[in-house]
């Protein structure tokens, strides 16, 4: 079955493997013991730290190793913020921040700090002069990915670096999804990242703290890992994530070309091949192995279970694979559709044969969940120059499938106006208008729900 979700976690890799096996053998001793089998673990350790460091990019005495990347993500952020109370309480973050970042954002909220949130445009992609914007005289610290675990687009590290750095203001990079391909470029103050996104084992995650940053570990004190993860190192698992690290950038560097000529290959046809598809993402500035899009009148669960009894698997930022029924924060933030979303990432070595049967059965998929919402919806109401489509209680994407029905029932100049009470209509039927050239005539409040107008252009 092929797996193109490397985004959400990748399989372990063969080094990795071999390396996690070899430590259990040599590397279950307390590295912190004077004995010969803890001054073995102790190398092995130093020797990870040392491997993983240069890939970093940082010296080896930066680098921490933790029980993930979330956690790596949370020490970061609490720590620079508690190193730097002094400055000021105030955190910048990008829109479209990984959820660990956002998460903590909101508790440094909660605990009576402020948080501004720096907007992206439609390729998902945040400007330094908005960053430049948002950083104040109180601000202790600035938050942007490298790259977006949704969409595949390469923020400017370097550059918003620059301006933090201009600023006396240090950067925390999120580098999960893009570590296993390169360096982080930039002047940069903090970086986490996460081992099984690059084929490492789960549970390790990477937080470098560069010389000269204020830092205050938020846990009580430790001896170990400088004081930033408190607990005794999984030993065997940080040798396997620094190993695999190593043995994934020297692959990715072979890779690249051929990996960013299947997604051109995917960009290019899933919108010749489905009809109402919208390719998001920056199409020349982003990952290499990553490609995004999304399809109206398709609900998402149902799209990628299809694909999954297809032989694909693939994932989602939509809102319709999600326990919370709210759209995602990323493609909210760039505007864009969020229904039918389905998100490919491919593997290292991924057979270019598996691409195109992929894009072989796409089409049909689609058309199947199409027709079976189309059949669960049903026809059109009445005619009239103004139309109303109560859609309360109905979840994406029926509102814009009932939309889509009922604008030829209305003379061009004419209105429909959608009743919704799904947080997904908010960003959809905007959206809907772009792709359709329909007129979106904006929003207001109703009893249990909200009211989007649509003028018919066409």
């Amino acid at each position: 079955m092929p797996y193109f979700d490397v985004a959400s976690t990748a399989p372990l890799h063969p080094v990795a493997r071999q390396a996690l096996l070899a430590a259990l053998d040599e590397g279950w001793a307390d590295p912190a013991r004077l004995y010969r089998e803890g001054r073995r673990a102790r190398m092995l350790l130093d020797a990870a730290r040392q491997t993983a460091a240069e890939a970093v990019g940082c010296r080896p005495d930066e680098l921490s190793f933790t029980s993930s990347g979330t956690r790596a993500v949370h020490t970061a952020v609490a720590g620079a913020l508690a190193g730097r109370r002094r400055t000021g309480r105030h955190l910048t973050v990008s829109a479209v921040e990984h959820s660990s970042v956002l998460h903590a954002a909101e508790a440094h909220e909660a605990d009576g700090g402020t948080v501004t949130e720096v907007g992206v445009d439609r390729t998902g992609r945040a400007a330094p002069e908005a960053f430049r914007a948002a950083l104040r005289a109180d601000t202790a610290l600035a938050c942007l990915q490298s790259a977006n675990h949704e969409v595949g687009t390469v923020q400017p590290v370097a550059e918003v670096a620059a301006v933090c750095r201009e600023a006396g203001v240090p950067l925390l990079v999120d580098a999960a999804q893009s570590l296993g391909w390169e360096p982080v470029e930039g002047d940069w103050s903090l970086l986490a990242a996460s081992a099984h996104k690059w084929g490492g084992p789960p549970g390790v995650g990477l937080l470098a703290v560069r010389k000269g940053v204020r830092f205050a570990a938020p846990a009580p004190a430790d001896e170990r890992e400088r004081g930033r993860a408190p607990g005794f190192e999984n030993l065997p698992a940080i040798v396997a994530a620094a190993a695999s690290l190593r043995a994934v950038r020297e692959e990715a560097a072979a890779e690249r070309e051929r990996l960013a000529a299947l997604v051109d290959r995917i960009r290019a046809r899933v919108p010749e091949l489905v009809p109402d598809v919208d390719v998001v993402g920056d199409p020349v500035r982003r990952l290499p192995h990553l490609v995004t899009f999304s399809c109206l009148y398709v609900d998402g669960e149902a799209l990628l279970g299809e694909l999954d009894r297809t032989g694909f698997a693939v994932s989602s930022g939509s809102s319709c694979t999600s326990s919370t029924l709210t759209p995602s924060h990323v493609l909210r933030a760039m505007g864009v559709l969020s229904e039918g979303n389905v998100r490919v990432s491919l593997p290292l070595g991924v057979a270019e044969a598996d691409v195109d049967r992929f894009l072989d059965v796409l089409p049909g998929v689609v058309r199947r969940v199409r027709g079976h919402l189309a059949d669960a919806v049903g026809g059109p109401g009445g005619g009239g120059a103004d139309l109303v489509l109560d859609t309360l209680g109905k979840r994406c994407p029926i509102p814009v499938i009932e939309l889509a029905r009922a604008i030829g029932d209305v003379p061009v100049g004419g209105t429909v106006t959608v009743l919704s009470d799904d947080e997904a209509a908010r960003l959809d039927i905007p959206a809907w208008c772009g792709m359709r050239e329909q007129e979106y005539g904006g929003e207001r409040a109703v009893p249990g729900g909200t009211a989007y107008v649509v003028r018919r252009r066409t």
